[in-house]
């Protein structure tokens, strides 16, 4: 048995370091946290100092049993979880539910996962810090506080089922504030005036009117008077410029350059980062520090110098922008900075490219440009034509990295001019005036909302991804799909003395990937601003995140803090489960002519709906659901009204009825026992006979038999996950190795045998005579299956040595429990009056 016992919370960071120690040392893994607060009475004792109740998660059990035995062996436990302050409660944690001391066992840490920084923390042990668990600790319960005192209170006065969070409910009320900010904006038309210019050897280029007009008749006014004007250049302006590198990477500006360049959304940037550190290529990826090591500039520097040459390469200390900026003390970084490649699949080469030239660059010289403005002028004429030119003189940093931006209005910026002298004639090729519009701020990426948390000081980089995560699991927020529509614009040409008038089309409103509020996510936050404004509020937040940096300072008491929020917080959250009305986010849109009654849009049992008459009358409402593409705060009357005519009948085919309704997943058309979706932007009220019966011959065509295996109908199709056949009830997905369109007998035999093998292969244990078996499910966890029970056991299980006795104990304690038969009813006798005492 090794003297030393390490334990690090991931299974893959632990085959990393077991490299770099010597075979005293066994590495063992946690798998993340092994304790959470208990779920009875939230976990928290409210009367005692808010005092938490942890205990081992279920899956994590026979986790700590394994690390118990092994400690009692080990002569010495290292707790080597991350650095930060999740790591430091899961160091914590362990040690209390391994029985170690909390004052005495070595706590050790590093920055990155290499011989040489394992070797120095082991040299350097230290203590748990409590200061760091107690700030975990603080926003733990905080978390459990607000949300198990808030999500009731939205089951009770918006719709059961809902939740509330500190971080994610003041992060879904940025998204729905720019949402009204769009719905409310009114856009308005200009003209923006260019000209093509060429001088007297016939070169070329382009300029920009210094004025906007507002109306097309202004814009047309100037050309007419430009058809006598003579141009000539007024000013030469030239003047040497410099760009400077980004700073190294932090936590947020990886995610917003990764979604910016990789198109890589925040969890699945943090997701592959994670992998790259675990596997020693990177420094820690949660950081908010821009700071880089004096090894690390000089191995940069180094680097740079062999690769570039020496004048591209220029120490840079960074300076942090954020106030509690303390989490880490480097940027995320490469370890290995002449190692210009890494990772294990594309996307961790794609992630780990970018980081290697982010720091890279932000060690080498400036850019050094040549900045050119022409001004353009007429003597008749008080404004000016201005042309801009740039010429890089020297690449610097622009040879490795330039970093993206999210602004959506960034002109490029031109090239180099020609030579031009002042007072020179110009003659003018055309002048073309274009109908603009003013456009509505940017919906929110899932990047510049990072950045925006960031700015306003709420959450820190371990929070970011699992904030945005949850607030779309929750759909209190979706990604946009929004086809845009068609909008006319003019531009008027002036070219050989002539005006020439042009209408011109161009698609508006369109949106893919934008970060929007559902109806459920603006009802819900409209009744939390109005009534908990102070949870709400973007200081009060981010005021929090400040607080639990003074506790990890040692500077605040949690618990102190704790009590100055719930104090004033739980009497207000009664007072407002008790005396406020039902939040449904109702509209008014109009009156039925049928019956007169009023039409409501607004929050039902089973999502947005519009509502004919109200709830109270003695007939009932009328109500029909919201298509997918609506919302409660757009939707028009005529469309509500429209909704009331679903489904429609369109006629038969077959001697079965068809109709076109709306679902849970969209349009569709229903042909006897089928569904069949409507294509992308099709509105079943528009759906004709012809087109449903287009529909359903192509489903049957897709649904048609291709070939048969063993007497079996094979069948192909394409779904959510791509091409596949189905063979007695399997589906097999086909991959890129096989012609889809053209697969032949041997390529249907070869794919069904493959899944067949991998079946077998994926039954571990087969009881028959008990019905269970034990099969390998995904990430390398376990699957318990009898009948239609099926639990997931963890990767620590012991698979080959699992007994059928252990699986029948498992199977029974997970088993649904049968409801008691009723009692026979017998004739109660007749109930006393209570009289009022």
């Amino acid at each position: 048995m090794p003297k030393n016992l390490v334990i690090v919370e991931s299974p893959a960071k632990a085959k990393t370091i077991e490299k770099y120690l010597g075979k005293d040392y066994q590495v063992e893994s946690s798998y993340g946290h092994i304790r959470d607060l208990v779920k009875k009475d939230m976990g928290i004792d409210v009367e005692n100092n808010f005092a938490p109740s942890y205990a081992i998660s279920s899956d994590k059990k026979e986790v700590v049993k394994k690390l118990k035995a092994l400690a009692k062996k080990a002569d010495t436990v290292w707790l080597a979880s991350d650095e930060d302050r999740e790591g430091e409660a899961i160091a914590w944690h362990l040690a209390e539910a391994l029985g170690l001391n909390t004052l005495t066992t070595n706590r050790i840490v590093f920055h990155e996962i290499t011989k040489g920084a394992i070797e120095r923390a082991i040299q350097n042990p230290r203590t748990i810090d409590q200061n760091l668990v107690d700030a975990q600790q603080a926003r733990r319960i905080l978390d459990r506080l607000v949300g198990y005192e808030l999500s009731p209170v939205l089951w009770k006065k918006v719709r059961a089922g809902l939740s509330a969070g500190r971080v994610q409910s003041v992060a879904v009320r940025l998204i729905v504030e720019r949402e009204r900010e769009i719905q409310n904006f009114e856009s308005t038309s200009y003209f923006r005036v260019a000209a093509i210019f060429s001088n007297k050897e016939g070169k070329s280029f382009k300029a920009e009117l210094n004025k906007r007009f507002d109306t097309e008749k202004e814009a047309k006014d100037f050309l007419e008077k430009c058809k006598s004007y003579k141009f000539s250049i007024g000013d030469i302006d030239t003047k040497p410029a410099k760009k400077s590198p980004a700073a190294p990477f932090t936590t947020s500006t990886l995610q917003q350059e990764a979604a910016r360049k990789l198109y890589f959304n925040v969890g699945q940037t943090m997701s592959v980062a994670q992998r790259l550190y675990e596997s020693g290529q990177i420094t820690y990826m949660r950081t908010d520090s821009v700071n880089l090591s004096d090894e690390a500039m000089s191995l940069a520097e180094n680097e740079i110098k062999k690769s570039y040459g020496k004048e591209y390469a220029k120490r840079r200390k960074y300076s942090n922008k954020s106030k509690g900026a303390q989490e880490a003390h480097e940027a995320i970084r490469p370890t290995d900075m002449s190692k210009h490649s890494g990772g294990a699949d594309d996307q961790q080469r794609k992630l780990y490219d970018l980081i290697w030239k982010r720091t890279l660059a932000s060690q080498m010289s400036d850019a050094q440009l040549e900045r050119t403005v022409l001004k353009i002028e007429t003597p008749e004429e008080k404004l000016e034509f201005v042309a801009r030119g740039e010429v890089i003189k020297f690449e610097g940093f622009l040879k490795v990295y330039l970093e993206g931006t999210d602004d959506e209005d960034v002109e490029e910026q031109e090239g180099m001019l020609p030579a031009m002298s002042k007072g020179e004639s110009l003659d003018n090729d055309n002048i073309i005036a274009t109908q603009r519009f003013t456009q509505h701020p940017p919906r929110f990426t899932e990047a510049s909302l990072v950045k925006k948390l960031e700015e306003l000081g709420i959450g820190r980089p371990s929070t970011y991804a699992p904030t945005i995560s949850t607030i779309q699991k929750r759909e209190y927020i979706q990604k946009s799909d929004l086809e845009g529509t068609k909008r006319n614009y003019t531009q008027l040409i002036l070219k050989d003395s002539k005006i020439a008038e042009k209408t011109l089309s161009e698609t508006t409103g369109a949106d893919k990937n934008k970060l929007m509020p559902t109806d459920i996510g603006s009802v819900v936050n409209d009744f939390l601003v109005e009534h908990f404004k102070k949870v709400l509020d973007y200081n009060f937040t981010a005021k929090v995140e400040a607080q639990f940096d003074e506790i990890a300072s040692g500077n605040e008491k949690w618990a102190q803090m704790i009590d100055e929020f719930y104090s004033d917080f739980h009497p207000h959250l009664k007072d407002v489960e008790e005396n406020s009305e039902r939040a449904s986010g109702e509209r008014l849109l109009g009156q039925d002519p049928e019956s007169g009654k009023n039409v409501y849009a607004r929050i039902g049992r089973f999502g947005p709906m519009v509502q004919i008459g109200e709830a109270d009358n003695e007939e009932k409402p009328k109500f029909a659901s919201l298509q997918k593409t609506q919302s409660i705060d757009t939707i028009t009357f005529d469309e509500a009204m429209d909704l009331f005519q679903l489904p429609r009948t369109l006629g038969e085919y077959k001697g079965e009825e068809i109709q076109a309704n709306v679902g849970r997943f969209g349009p569709y058309v229903k042909f006897g026992d089928k569904f069949i979706s409507l294509d992308k932007g099709e509105n079943p009220m528009d759906t004709t006979l012809d087109r449903a019966i287009e529909l359903i011959v192509a489903k049957e065509k897709a649904d048609a038999p291709i070939a048969e295996y063993e007497n079996l109908p094979v069948q192909k199709g394409v779904g959510r996950f791509g091409p596949f056949i189905k063979w007695n009830g399997i589906f097999i997905n086909v991959n890129k190795k096989y012609d889809f369109d053209n697969l032949t007998q041997a390529n249907i035999e070869e794919l069904i045998e493959d899944k067949k093998k991998k079946e077998r292969e994926k039954v571990i244990h087969n009881w028959e005579d008990a019905g269970i078996r034990l099969e390998k499910a995904r990430w390398g966890r376990f699957n318990l299956i009898k009948g239609k029970v099926k639990v997931e056991l963890p990767k620590t299980t012991d698979a080959a040595a699992f007994t059928l006795e252990e699986a029948e104990s498992i199977i029974e304690k997970n088993a649904p429990k049968k409801k008691a038969k009723p009692k026979a009813k017998t004739k109660a006798a007749p109930k006393k009056s209570r009289a009022k005492k």
